[in-house]
């Protein structure tokens, strides 16, 4: 299984560029060559605890990745997802029929489906990391080693938010090969990498490539997105594979590609292993990912943004909303300032500033650089979890209510910071819409956000069911469906 994103990019270059092309980016394999690290006369540059080795010549370059694929292979598993799914009942799932022959007119057929993907071995005592898009759903998991041995899996922690997920191996071998984490942020574009998956099923597969980019956004999969981009073959199946650097570390879970055929053209993307770890984390500690809470809405700073706050470069995020309770309000933030580096490193998005903060644990700060009137500043912000106040007040109408079958929520900033809505939203949510109920018949959908009834403001579960009440013959509704507000009148 892999998630293929629709979109092909053509390349123009001829054959004798990539030959040359090819040679030139092969000679930086030597760190792993016995030959080759004991040069005389190379040039060595120290990147953090990393050395790149630059050989005198081609014949000292060794052209084989056969010791780091030894290394890394018995460390990649092929994870086997079941789940029965219902089939789609056509016309009979359209709310205008549903309204007349309700939701048992046409029996639900059930079918097995099982889908295939890959994972990565990340402690010896059996847990695995893949996708989340590989195990969605699933009511069974099964784990095939590069041995062949299989092992039944539980799901130890899922997190859709990064389209990660954990798996435990039900009674698990002794001593497995586990894969060590990089730190991704030490990567550059230009570094080789090997993918190893399972693509299309035909078995345990090694590419190889460079990194072509990276802190990639806009890609959709995911909430926190700074993908590394690589051009090493990545197809369906490989997903939640590694990504290794030629020292044998995890530097990503394979993820996504672009593709019009559904194969690899040469775009793929990988989480990085600094998110990798932190989910990691999560799951040998607690059973979800509890992450800092910034309280803030930012935007894209383009060249126009730049030059009008007179920065240095285009890049950042410009803080646009603030919740009163905010970190960043309370540190001394305000609206206009321009955050561009986090814990020293630069960023050059909101994306970038979400993904950072999302690998982070809470308690503790974070140090955050940015421009205030053309003054650099650096200022600690506390990594502390979003409030649940007011209270979620969960509940399911009944009777015979016009949102009778509908479960809601108040929206608090915990809930906001789940599920990606601005610092400052009120409401009231829809959780889930049950199943043949007047709410299903009238259109309701979930994440549907009630905003006013006849005109006046809804701001919590208990105002919805107040409003209801007294204007039972007529509610004229102002609901948020993604970015669209939608104006509905339900009638007795």
């Amino acid at each position: 299984m892999h998630m293929n994103l629709g979109i092909e990019e053509r390349h123009g270059i001829s054959f004798p560029c990539l030959f040359v092309f090819f040679i030139i980016v092969m000679l930086v394999v030597t760190p792993l060559s016995a030959d080759a690290q004991g040069l005389q006369g190379a040039q060595r540059e120290e990147s953090g605890q990393n050395m790149r080795v630059v050989p005198d010549s081609a014949a000292q370059v060794q052209l084989s990745f056969a010791p780091v694929v030894a290394q890394v292979v018995p460390s990649v598993v092929n994870v086997y997802a079941r789940r029965i799914v219902q089939r789609r009942r056509g016309l009979f799932d359209d709310p205008f029929f549903q309204q007349f022959f309700g939701d048992n007119f046409v029996a639900p057929r059930q079918r097995t489906q099982q889908s295939l993907g890959s994972g990565v071995i990340v402690d010896s005592d059996g847990l695995i990391v893949t996708n989340h898009h590989v195990i969605d759903g699933a009511q069974e998991l099964t784990v095939v080693l590069a041995d062949r041995r299989e092992f039944k899996a539980d799901l130890v922690l899922d997190d859709a938010r990064t389209d990660l997920a954990v798996l435990k191996l039900q009674n698990p071998p002794d001593a497995l090969p586990a894969l060590e984490l990089r730190d991704s942020d030490d990567i550059r574009v230009g570094d080789l990498v090997l993918a190893v998956g399972n693509p299309f099923g035909v078995g345990q597969t090694v590419t190889n490539g460079i990194v072509s980019a990276l802190a990639r956004s806009q890609i959709g999969v995911s909430d926190y997105q700074s993908f590394i981009q690589t051009d090493a073959a990545i197809n369906p199946g490989n997903s939640g594979g590694a990504l290794v650097t030629l020292d044998g570390r995890l530097l990503g879970v394979n993820t996504a590609i672009f593709s019009k055929s559904g194969g690899s053209v040469g775009i793929g993307f990988a989480i990085p292993a600094n998110m990798v770890g932190r989910v990691i984390r999560a799951a040998k500690t607690d059973s979800e990912v509890k992450r800092p809470w910034l309280g803030a809405q930012f935007q894209d700073v383009g060249s126009d943004i730049a030059e009008a706050f007179g920065l240095g470069r285009a890049g950042g995020a410009v803080i646009v909303d603030l919740h009163e309770v905010s970190p960043l309000r309370q540190a001394g933030f305000k609206n206009g300032d321009v955050i561009q580096k986090v814990n020293g490193r630069d960023v050059f998005s909101p994306a970038d500033v979400r993904f950072r903060i999302g690998t982070l644990e809470i308690g503790g700060q974070v140090e955050l650089g940015a421009y205030r009137d053309t003054a650099e500043i650096i200022v600690g912000v506390a990594l502390v979890a979003a409030p649940e106040v007011p209270s979620r007040n969960i509940q399911r109408i009944g009777g015979d209510s016009h949102f009778a079958g509908l479960q809601v929520a108040n929206i608090n900033p915990a809930l906001s910071e789940e599920r990606g809505l601005g610092p400052t939203k009120k409401g009231v949510i829809v959780l889930d819409v049950a199943v043949g109920s007047q709410a299903r018949r009238a259109g309701f959908r979930i994440g549907d956000i009630v905003l006013a009834i006849n005109g006046e403001e809804v701001q919590s579960v208990q105002d919805l069911q107040r409003l209801a009440r007294a204007n039972s013959a007529k509610l004229a509704l102002e609901i948020e469906r993604g970015n669209r507000r939608l104006r509905v009148t339900l009638r007795r």
